[in-house]
């Protein structure tokens, strides 16, 4: 369920760098919002690992990381204000308001705004709302492109466990 390179056409491989940071970015970001396709509730919060880690927190943790990088270090809003835990490790607690449903189209509005606010700033304008300091968009843009990516590939594998454990459910999407 890896993310399909082929949808990243001619068109994007000749774009200007920002063009090719933002398809990037979007190719992971529907790539997790799809890992949870043709899951059940029970199958999305299973854990499978040793650490808070599920399916459903993943997505749920992807959308604290839209928010820290591309709401309180553009805005410089605190995590309060935005309404986020105060630490990466409390954002993968699940609530019982938490739904697939419910995650996925949080996730999805959040990053719709995450694409408005940068949008106003230029890949080398500084951002200044972050505990690191001062740090260019084209930073921000690469290290959530690097933590999608990694939880991307996090989510795969619990798919593929999940799918393991209770054969006769779909394949994956994507496959």
């Amino acid at each position: 369920m890896s993310p399909d390179p082929a949808t990243i056409g001619p068109d994007v491989r000749s774009a200007p760098l920002r063009e090719q940071l933002e398809a990037f970015l979007d190719e992971h970001r529907r790539h997790l919002a799809k890992s949870l396709d043709g899951l059940t509730e029970e199958q999305v919060r299973r854990r499978l690992v040793a650490s808070k880690t599920t399916l459903l927190g993943l997505v749920k943790h992807a959308t604290f990381v839209e928010q820290v990088w591309f709401d309180e270090a553009i805005t410089r809003r605190s995590r309060v204000d935005i309404g986020i835990p105060a630490t990466p490790d409390e954002s993968f607690d699940l609530t019982d308001r938490d739904t697939i449903d419910a995650v996925r189209a949080h996730y999805l509005e959040v990053c719709a705004a995450s694409r408005e606010r940068a949008a106003t700033l230029d890949l080398d304008d500084l951002v200044r709302g972050n505990r690191r300091g001062p740090l260019p968009l084209r930073w921000v843009y690469l290290h959530v492109l690097r933590e999608l990516a990694q939880h991307g590939g996090h989510a795969d594998i619990l798919r593929e466990q999940l799918l393991a454990q209770d054969p006769g459910m779909s394949p994956p999407p994507g496959r």
